[in-house]
């Protein structure tokens, strides 16, 4: 998945809703695979640096498009 395609799916991220994402080839607990769960999760917009970043209005997440494997977006 490339960084824009990330974007988009993540959009709809505003605060009401929890993301997870799976992540592929990250050394873990189980092999090959590992996991983040941000609760309320805000999409941050494209910056200059073009990552893709979320926010639980606590932390920022900076997520590699590359390694996600699936993504789950809770309902409003």
């Amino acid at each position: 998945m490339t960084p824009d395609q990330l974007r988009t799916a993540l959009r709809e991220l505003n605060g009401e809703r929890d993301l997870a994402l799976v992540f592929a080839g990250v050394d873990s607990p189980v092999p090959g695979v590992s996991n983040l769960e941000v609760r309320k999760a805000i999409l941050i917009p494209d910056e200059a640096d073009h990552l893709v970043k979320v926010t639980d209005g606590k932390s920022v997440f900076i997520i590699d498009a590359e390694r996600v494997a699936w993504i789950r977006i809770g309902l409003k």
